[in-house]
């Protein structure tokens, strides 16, 4: 839960310009998240190990 000032939240008190700053910049965090997962998993079979594991174990 975010903290409060008196009885509102502090996001109540951050501006247009902010907030939007704040929401771009969670976008781009996720869109790398999933980039690195997708990058992570690209071409592995669905049930097997991860190719790097697979050779190291070998």
């Amino acid at each position: 839960m975010t903290s409060k000032i008196g009885s509102k939240h502090i996001a109540q008190h951050r501006g247009k310009k902010e907030r939007l700053e704040i929401k771009r910049t969670n976008v781009a965090r996720e869109a790398i998240r999933q980039a690195e997962a997708r990058a992570k998993y690209r071409n592995q079979p669905k049930g097997m190990r991860p190719r790097d594991e697979a050779q190291v174990a070998a």
